[in-house]
């Protein structure tokens, strides 16, 4: 499973490596990380058929993660891809807008890996 990660604090990168390394080591996730918004709608256009899982931070400067969310469900050429939003805000406002966007779920910060593995390993949402 390719799974992008979009935060623009780049320690989250050792963090998610450390937390995963079983699973990278395997080959199970093979993980890309990008610093904004703008980036991970450039991998995404570069790498349209490979099947993505995108881990957003919502509050990021420049492109938001649910600006990123929309432009996401807005591209014909993206309309399978998995998009689950992390933040540090979790409110219920967050959570509607970002599932009313098409984000598959919501996450609080810091991140619950064991409740992250478990949503990596379901099926999306129909």
């Amino acid at each position: 499973m390719n799974i992008l990660v979009v935060d623009d604090e780049t320690d989250v990168k050792p963090l998610f490596e450390l937390r995963f390394r079983r699973e990278i080591r395997s080959g199970e996730h093979l993980f890309t990380f990008v610093f904004s918004g703008e980036d991970a709608l450039e991998y995404l256009h570069q790498h349209p058929t490979e099947p993505v899982v995108v881990l957003s931070d919502i509050n990021m400067p420049g492109m938001s993660g649910l600006e990123l969310l929309r432009r996401i469900r807005a591209s014909h050429e993206l309309p399978a891809t998995r998009v689950l939003m992390l933040t540090a805000n979790a409110d219920d406002a967050s959570r509607q807008q970002a599932r009313y966007d098409g984000a598959e779920d919501l996450l609080a910060k810091p991140v619950d890996f064991a409740a992250l593995k478990h949503k990596l390993s379901l099926e999306p949402a129909a």
